[in-house]
């Protein structure tokens, strides 16, 4: 009776009303934030299997000039991707290796073949032109010839010896080094000692999703896209400012151009997700060798 002589009741009623349409808002936000994460997800996904797409139609215009030239085809043997016991069972093969002086070469090749692999190969020496940049080990006889495409490539080099030379820290990780996730609204930083994370650093970025209408209000949409990304990459260079060297950044490879000065490596992975969770997944990508049997 007071609450309603005094105007207490209406009052109240009004604020539970406003609480209702505060909840339900909050509801559409959290919705309409889920969305925007899924749609980030499918258009990452869609450009990785562009990607693979892309690798593929340009393997098989290269088989079409080959043979339209009257270029015999030559194949892989076979192709996989190594980690783990495989990776290591591989690499100690490959160090157990041994030949007459001068009869194992080699080469680290990061576009056609040089004459020396050239003269090794024959007429299988295109498959690493393919294949690169990779690391070509071969023996004068090709009893064994496979291509690695490592994680952290060497400088171009040809050598001939006695056995393969085989060094552990292009394939594994040894030591301290970061390795840092740039995607158009993640960055994820991670410091470690071998395999062990030992520092972390990331966050998101309130970046829009692509935009369906034309005209103006496109370009307008699409102008203030550029600038939430470009504020995003700023903080991102901020918080490599204080990486460990060597300093490996993966991500969109629409990016990455921006993070070459400073990067000892730069290189395209598809990870998703959460930042602690797509930095895991992407410590996991990196760290894959891709081995060709040539």
């Amino acid at each position: 009776m007071l609450d309603r002589l005094l105007g207490r009741a209406a009052l109240k009623e009004r604020i539970e009303t406003l609480e209702a349409e505060r909840s339900s808002l909050e509801a559409q936000l959290e919705s309409a934030d889920e969305n925007r994460r899924a749609a980030e997800r499918a258009r990452q996904e869609a450009e990785a299997r562009v990607n693979r797409l892309e690798d593929r139609i340009t393997e098989l215009e290269d088989r079409v000039e080959r043979a339209e030239g009257g270029e015999r085809t030559v194949q892989f043997r076979g192709e996989s991707a190594l980690r783990g016991d495989r990776l290591e069972t591989v690499l100690s093969r490959l160090e157990s290796f041994r030949a007459p002086p001068d009869g194992a070469m080699t080469a680290m090749v990061e576009g056609s073949p040089p004459e020396p692999v050239r003269d090794v190969l024959g007429d299988r020496a295109p498959l690493v032109g393919r294949a690169a940049p990779a690391l070509v080990y071969a023996d004068d006889e090709t009893l064994l010839s496979v291509a690695l495409r490592p994680p952290v490539p060497p400088a171009h080099f040809v050598e001939f010896d006695t056995s393969f030379h085989v060094d552990r820290d292009w394939f594994q990780p040894g030591g301290r080094y970061t390795l840092a996730l740039v995607r158009a609204d993640l960055f994820a930083m991670g410091t470690y000692e071998d395999r062990e994370q030992v520092a972390y650093e990331g966050f998101r970025s309130d970046v829009k999703g692509d935009h369906s209408k034309g005209g103006f209000s496109q370009a307008r949409f699409e102008r203030r896209r550029d600038q939430q990304i470009e504020s995003h990459l700023e903080k991102a260079h901020e918080a490599l400012s204080a990486a460990t060297e060597p300093l490996y950044v993966v991500g969109e490879s629409t990016l990455l151009s921006e993070f070459e000065s400073e990067a000892t490596v730069t290189r395209p992975v598809d990870a998703t997700g959460a930042p602690r969770e797509a930095l895991a997944d992407a410590v996991d990508r990196f760290w894959r060798t891709k081995l060709y049997l040539l």
